[in-house]
This record gives C-alpha cells, structure tokens and sequence, in this order.
C-alpha cells in the first residue's frame, strides 16, 4: 500500500492522528458513485467520520505504545502500569509503597525509547508518591487483628498526616528546569481567565512540566486532561491535539478549575473533582452530609488522596501561598 501523501505525513511530537485516518478519508472521497448517483458528503458528515477514525487510531496507538519494547521489558512495564492504575483507583494510599521498586526499574525502560517517553514523563512526576506513601506507613500504626481471622488493611492516613509529609518531600525541591521557561508564560494565561495564578504549578504535579506528558489511561498534556474532558473545553483533537500545546491546554485548564470552584465553593474539592471527577467528589459529600475535602479524603481514590496535599504543598513551596488563603476566581 502506498504510503498516504502531504499532509498525511505527520511527526509523532505534533501528536495527531496516523496516517490511516488520511486513508480513511480518501477512500470516502474516492467512493465512485452507484449507477451514476451523486455521493455527496457534507463537511459535519466527514468531520465525524474524521473524530471517529482519529479516536479509533488513538485507543489502539495507546494499546500498542509499548510494542517498541523487547518484550521482557514490555511484560515488566504492562504488569506495573496495570498494579500502579489499580492502586491509584483503590482506596487505600499505603498500599502505593508497595510498588516503589517496581516503579523505579520500569522508569528507564520506557525513557529508553521515544515511542513510551510521554509515559515515562507521567511517570517521573508521581514517584514521590512512592516515598510518601512508604512515610506515612511508617507512621501509621499497625491496625489491630483479630485471632484467626486475615490482617485488615492499615487504615488511611488523615489529610493533615499526608499534609505534613508533603510539605517535608517538597521542602528542598528544586525548580524543574521546564517551569523556569514556562512559568512566566503560563501566569497570564491563568490570570486572563479570573484564576489565581499561583494554580500554574498544578502543571508540577500532573506532567513536571512536560508537554508530552500521557497517562496510561489516555491524559495528556501539561495538565493532564482527559480527551472527553478537553472536548468539552473546547480543545482540538484534530489535526493537532491541543493538550500538547502550552497556551491552549493552559487556557482549558484554568477554565476547568474555575468551573469547578464555583461549583464546589473551595480550592482543595475543586482540585479533588479535577482528579478523581466531579461525580465522585459529589456523590462522596451527598453521602457524609458534608461539605469538605478533609470530611471525605480518605474515601477519595487513593491518587486524589495524594493528589490534593502534594498541589497544595506544592503551591505553598513555590508561592507561600496555602490553599485556604488563595484567592477565588473573578467573574
């Protein structure tokens, strides 16, 4: 098969759908008509076509990522990426130190080739998750069991427990070399949209600034957005994503924050609805009658768990600035 022309032919860094949606299109154009019948297609009928392909290209891009592995390597990254998601859906945030061996070998094994890097950049920037969570087991106390029956499971730790560990993780941390450039560009995107600027450092803790940045689970970009999430910030998929672009992506996600402040009145929940979902954060306060994040982080996925104390230690380690006291979105 001849390989597709001009603009068809497109690098992975501009992170656009493969070449066989440009085949798919030009089939469709090149349909001849039946018994001398007008085809006619119109620009929505084709820019469906188009999404659809490009979404189908994309899940099975991101199921065959890793094929550029050998494949022991490809068996040991598969089996951590499953345990590591699986963990960071569970409940429970000890059981993240668990995993902190397997993490740091699987890491130069997908920055080893430029097909897996976005994952070994998703990566890179929750390792500390593994060093805090082994922490904070060290200072839970052991739960109490009873005779002949299994060992439950270490009970979370409180949000001001995870709070205090954060703080000490992050207390010498370095600049990453990225934010130095970016930084300055990404405040006034966020300060255009009526949003606090100091909420620019979110992008440390989703990517560690890197734009290339993916998650197992399909998140991309510098602030990790979700394709159905940026969708309906009206980000582009095609013919280049915009999560991958600084200004673009920048723009949608402090709209995105903005939403869900004024619909959860706080910092710390509107960050814990960008995690976990805002179903979730909803359905959680519904059920307890509350109206906190602390009242509900340690039923939130583990990963939210962790997610919200490290942006807010984050924050105050570059900023001084704590959630409580940051500003709130202009109208």
């Amino acid at each position: 098969m001849n390989k597709p022309e001009g603009n068809c032919v497109q690098s992975s860094t501009m992170r656009s759908a493969p070449s066989i949606i440009c085949l798919v299109v030009a089939l469709l154009m090149a349909v001849p008509c039946a018994r001398g019948q007008e085809f006619e297609l119109d620009v929505g009928e084709l820019g469906e076509m188009v999404e659809a392909a490009q979404d189908w290209a994309k899940e099975n891009l991101d199921e065959n990522a890793l094929q550029s592995l050998p494949e022991v390597d490809r068996e040991q990254v598969e089996k951590f990426l499953k345990q590591f998601q699986e963990q960071l859906k569970g409940q429970y945030v000890l059981d993240l130190a668990a995993l902190k061996g397997a993490a740091k070998a699987v890491l130069p094994l997908l920055d080893a080739h430029e097909e897996t890097k976005p994952y070994a950049a998703w990566l890179r920037s929750r390792l500390d998750y593994f060093e805090v969570a082994e922490e904070l087991r060290k200072n839970q106390p052991p739960p109490k069991s009873a005779p002949d029956k299994p060992p439950q499971p270490q009970p979370n730790p409180s949000p001001a427990a995870e709070q205090k560990i954060w703080k000490q993780e992050l207390s010498d941390r370095e600049w990453p070399k990225a934010a130095t450039e970016l930084v300055p560009k990404l405040k006034p995107i966020f300060t255009a949209e009526k949003v606090p600027e100091q909420l620019v450092w979110l992008a440390e803790v989703e990517s560690g600034f890197d734009s290339e940045a993916r998650s197992p689970v399909g998140a991309a970009g510098l602030f990790q957005l979700m394709p159905e999430t940026a969708k309906d910030l009206g980000l582009r998929r095609w013919p280049r994503d915009q999560r991958y672009q600084v200004e673009p992506s920048a723009q949608a996600a402090a709209r995105y924050l903005k939403r869900l402040h004024s619909r959860f009145g706080d910092w710390p929940l509107a960050l814990a609805a960008y995690n976990a979902g805002e179903g979730k954060v909803r359905g959680l306060l519904e059920r307890n009658k509350a109206r906190s994040f602390d009242a509900i982080a340690t039923q939130l996925p583990a990963e939210t768990q962790m997610f919200v104390p490290k942006v807010e230690a984050t924050i105050l380690r570059r900023e001084g600035v704590p959630l409580a006291k940051m500003g709130v979105p202009q109208k």
